[in-house]
């Protein structure tokens, strides 16, 4: 791999041209920005490092690149914002080749271009040991818009987007995979960027849930209709399972709740490969991380409001799984049966 300077004039040749409002660019020892009028700024980052948020034995470079911005964008529509520029930070490993920079700067760059966010900036250092990507993501919203985890109440109804539990079980499937213990081992002659999706093919419905864990979607769209109409009372993104996040808005909110299990929306795909491992679904897939679906509560009298959003989410579904709850336990019902919602994943 080539050194600092030419991986960074190699990214700056790659970086679409500067909107208006970025006054400084990639280049200088920091990026500067016209603020967006009458909006609030929305600033999140997250890091992935390699052996706990990605292998690269799973996951291809490209995937990797696409993912660590969009677990960023994830927070920034659990905000109700509108993404705006990025700051991209490599720390590179000696193993890394100029290739595998490419093909991250390719998954980064091609979600940036359609969640419309300018690469504004970052910086390139060596690794001693696992390959880290941190990403900076700086949005926007206005004051009326910005949701939180707090501004739940007791008697509000709990939804969530999409589909969860899936990208824990295309984890769980790459890891018995490449063990042997899946129906049907990798092909060994695939190059390391067919072991994620393509790998899955022939097992029905596992593909989308390998998809789901190697390059998740931010719900970017719901999560500014969201706030836009006031629909929403407190919303948190699903890194870490639904159980945490459910969690995380019943204290903020100094509320209880309680989640439906026969309402979740688990993909039948990831229901049969957890039934397989003789693993419990439902336990699995509220356990389970990385789906950055939004988690969100709403007063009933803004169902109106909430109709408009799932009519324009184009075609995510929007799923009622439950109620914030005057009553502190914060439970899952099993036909009828209250029991304890498991723990999500926990860094430490």
């Amino acid at each position: 791999m080539r050194g600092e300077r030419d991986v960074i004039a190699r990214i700056r040749a790659r970086v679409p041209a500067a909107p208006p409002w970025l006054l400084v660019g990639i280049g200088d020892d920091a990026a500067v920005v016209k603020p967006e009028r009458g909006a609030l700024e929305v600033l999140t980052t997250d890091g992935l490092i390699e052996g706990v948020h990605f292998e690269r034995r799973f996951s291809g470079p490209r995937e990797i690149g696409w993912k660590a911005l969009a677990v960023n964008l994830s927070d920034i529509a659990a905000m109700g914002g509108t993404p705006r520029l990025a700051l991209l930070s490599l720390a590179l490993p000696a193993s890394a080749s100029d290739a595998e920079v490419d093909a991250i700067l390719d998954g980064f760059l091609a979600l940036a271009a359609e969640s419309r966010v300018t690469l504004a900036g970052g910086n390139i250092t060596r690794s001693p040991g696992p390959l880290m990507i941190d990403v900076t993501v700086v949005g926007f919203a206005r004051a009326r818009h910005i949701l939180t985890r707090s501004g739940g109440r007791a008697g509000d109804d709990l939804y969530v987007t999409g589909e969860i539990g899936a990208a824990a079980a295309g984890l769980s499937f790459l890891q018995r995979q490449e063990t042997g213990d899946a129906k049907e081992p990798r092909d060994p002659t695939q190059p390391r960027d067919a072991r994620g999706p393509q790998a899955a093919e022939n097992i029905g419905g596992m593909a989308a849930c390998v998809r789901r864990h190697c390059a998740p979607e931010p719900r970017l769209r719901i999560g500014a209709l969201l706030g836009r109409n006031r629909a929403a009372t407190a919303c948190m993104d699903l890194s870490d399972g639904l159980a945490d996040a459910v969690r995380q808005i019943a204290e903020a909110s100094g509320t209880g709740a309680a989640i439906d299990a026969a309402a979740l929306p688990i993909p039948s795909a990831a229901r049969q490969w957890y039934g397989l491992a003789g693993i419990d679904p439902i336990l699995a897939a509220t356990a389970g991380g990385d789906d950055y679906e939004l988690l969100f509560s709403a007063p009933r009298r803004a169902r109106g409001r909430l109709a408009t959003v799932t009519r324009q989410a184009r075609g995510i579904p929007i799923t009622r799984i439950g109620q914030l709850t005057k009553e502190p336990p914060i439970v899952l019902v099993r036909d009828g049966v209250p029991e304890p919602l498991p723990r999500g994943f926990v860094h430490f």
